[in-house]
């Protein structure tokens, strides 16, 4: 049954908000074109390939993105530009004898027996490409005129509903730096080679020692911090980092140490929009004593439990001491220690201890 076209509008731009309807999204675009499937694919310079489809072909998607076709095939960037934003038949868009050749037909389409396809692709600031592909059974031939128009009747619904993920993602990294600002915290959330997201005022306080350079990617003056930061950075694009990784930077003779905390930002599976980020929190060093409850709860998700037996550890109380001061069992405090440890990144309590002394939140003058 043809949806009213409202209701698929609507639906677009729920799926803008939440991520998690868009497979379903994509059911409901595939029935009012009368295709096979439909895919949203996003291409970055930066992450790579992500995509989100119809269930009924996740399967292949999986193949299609561990392929390496996407930088093989020149249909979104011959569709940019014929018709930027606008949904291109593959007939259209390639000539017969280059279309029978298309690593994608030849490769993936052909053998799984969906030939032909409609798509439209959108290029947004950063460079990332993000592209609408439609599939039709090859027995059923090449996409018809009335799908085309049809898929044009919603293509300025569907890019306005992609730059709107985009952009809530970038609302939400201002927010998270501005939320740790109120703490006292120098805050940036960055993208995956280090581009600055979003950064509070506290944060660009620490220039020079810490500033941005070509791509506007974060970079600190002290050499070693900074390679241990791209390390860092490139472990997150990996994703085998641990859930917060710090390291230090050297003071210097009219400044004191600092200690960077880099927390990933765990992306949900459907939100193709959202780069791939990490919060930088970056804390000085002064004089030796308890850190304060709120800021390490707030840089390492502590629960207030939690954050307490990290407060008491590290004014030198031992585990024994620490379960008879907050009325518990030994057994409970070391699993709480174990999870501390966890979200901190480290392996036993002097190096816990070495990070959380002194901590501070900067105050403003």
């Amino acid at each position: 049954m043809q949806r009213h076209p409202s209701d698929l509008t609507d639906r677009i731009y729920e799926a803008a908000i939440l991520p998690e309807l868009w497979p379903e999204t994509c059911d409901l675009i595939s029935q009012e074109m009368r295709s096979y499937s439909t895919a949203v694919i996003t291409i970055s310079p930066n992450e790579g390939l992500r995509w989100v489809s119809s269930p009924r072909i996740a399967e292949q998607m999986e193949i299609y993105e561990k392929s390496g076709l996407a930088q093989r095939t020149e249909r979104p960037k011959i569709g940019l530009q014929l018709a930027p934003g606008s949904f291109l038949r593959d007939i259209d868009l390639l000539a017969p004898e280059v279309l029978r050749s298309d690593p994608i037909r030849v490769e993936l389409l052909e053998p799984i027996g969906l030939a032909w396809e409609m798509g439209a692709a959108f290029i947004e600031p950063s460079g990332t490409i993000m592209v609408f592909s439609l599939l039709a059974k090859t027995s059923d031939g090449p996409f018809d005129l009335q799908s085309l128009e049809r898929a044009n009747a919603i293509k300025g619904d569907l890019g306005r509903a992609a730059f709107l993920s985009t952009r809530l993602a970038f609302r939400q990294a201002q927010a998270t730096t501005q939320t740790l600002a109120a703490l006292g915290l120098p805050a940036a959330v960055v993208g995956a080679t280090g581009d600055v997201m979003a950064m509070n005022d506290l944060m660009e306080g620490l220039a020079p020692r810490l500033t941005t350079l070509a791509r506007n990617r974060l970079h600190f003056s002290d050499r070693q911090a900074n390679a241990v930061f791209v390390t860092v950075l490139e472990q997150l694009r990996q994703e085998n980092a641990p859930p917060c990784q710090s390291f230090p930077v050297a003071a210097q003779p009219d400044a004191p140490a600092l200690v960077v905390h880099v927390v990933p930002v765990k992306r949900n599976a459907r939100d193709i929009f959202t780069r791939s980020s990490a919060v930088v929190v970056v804390t000085p060093v002064g004089e030796v004593g308890p850190p304060d409850l709120k800021v390490i709860c707030g840089l390492f998700d502590l629960t207030r439990a939690e954050a307490r037996v990290a407060q008491e550890i590290t004014i030198g109380r031992s585990v024994e001491e620490v379960a008879a001061s907050m009325g518990t069992t030994v057994a409970t405090i070391r699993t709480q220690l174990k999870s501390v440890y966890r979200k901190t990144g480290v392996n036993r309590q002097s190096q816990l201890v070495a990070l959380l002394s002194g901590m501070r939140p900067i105050t403003r003058t």
